[in-house]
């Protein structure tokens, strides 16, 4: 038995006229832009950046996805917009996933390069940020953090003054018949998202006549599993940084830990979880 594998005689291995792997990755780009900067360079910095660069360019990639979503529902192409929210929901596991990897980084090895981040912070992903806003968590005063960064202003700006993936959701039924109320389907898109009251109702019908509503009903079911996968996300980068660095400030002048936990307050689609609480209560 041999311990080698030939080439095969097709295999490409003149790359002066062919499009290579790594020029179609750009890898030279994509590996030579680890640059730590602690000094004398310590070894677990390459762990911290690569986390956070690859769960950016996951960002990117949802980020990608939900304009796509929105622009199917807009458009009432439902099932390609449950496509991308299923490719959504599988880059949110992989990006809960990576947090297991951070954490095998102790508080110790982290003390010894932290200083060299200077006031660097993950609260400063402006990807993170049109996520954020394209699901509904909108706010206005997180544009002054990118007044320095040009195109990452104009993306969140973009995609503060655009309904988020809830609007067009909402829309939709609204067309399909259902009596989404007029004021709902007006709002100011610009301003978070915020729970209304008479809207139970109408999801209530559609999950207690789940069989008449079969594809609105898979919907409403993916995009909670959408927000509790943010959820998830969020409560294991808590739990992260509780480990890492503790109670301390985070470096770009959070509370840290505090300030982590408010964000699980935070939710993008009320009325699909306040309608569980009706169903099946009707007289």
């Amino acid at each position: 038995m041999s311990a080698q594998r030939p080439l095969e005689n097709g295999i490409v291995t003149n790359f002066k006229v062919n499009l290579s792997y790594g020029e179609y990755l750009r890898l030279d780009d994509i590996l030579g832009a680890q640059r730590p900067v602690s000094v004398p360079e310590h070894h677990d910095e390459l762990l911290f950046i690569v986390q956070h660069q690859t769960s950016e360019l996951w960002l990117k990639l949802i980020v990608h996805e939900l304009y796509a979503v929105r622009q199917y529902l807009a458009k009432d192409e439902l099932r390609p917009a449950l496509k991308g929210l299923a490719r959504v929901k599988h880059i949110q596991r992989t990006l809960t996933d990576q947090w297991s990897v951070l954490a095998t980084l102790t508080p110790t090895e982290y003390a010894e390069f932290r200083s060299f981040l200077g006031t660097s912070s993950g609260f400063q992903s402006y990807q993170y940020r049109a996520v954020e806003f394209m699901l509904g968590n909108k706010n206005r005063d997180m544009l002054r953090l990118f007044d320095e960064q040009p195109e990452a202003r104009a993306l969140l700006e973009e995609t503060l003054n655009a309904p988020t993936v809830y609007d067009e959701f909402l829309r939709f039924l609204a067309r399909r018949g259902h009596p989404v109320p007029e004021a709902i389907l007006n709002r100011d898109v610009t301003e978070a998202y915020e729970y209304q009251p008479d809207l139970v109702a109408v999801f209530q019908e559609i999950y207690e006549k789940a069989e008449q509503n079969w594809d609105v009903y898979e919907a409403c079911e993916e995009l909670v599993d959408l927000e509790e996968n943010f959820q998830l996300w969020r409560f294991r980068h808590l739990k992260t940084v509780e480990r890492t660095i503790g109670f301390k400030r985070g470096s770009g002048g959070s509370s840290g830990v505090s300030f982590l936990k408010a964000a699980l307050d935070l939710t993008f689609f009320p009325e699909l979880y306040a309608v569980r609480t009706e169903i099946g209560v009707r007289s």
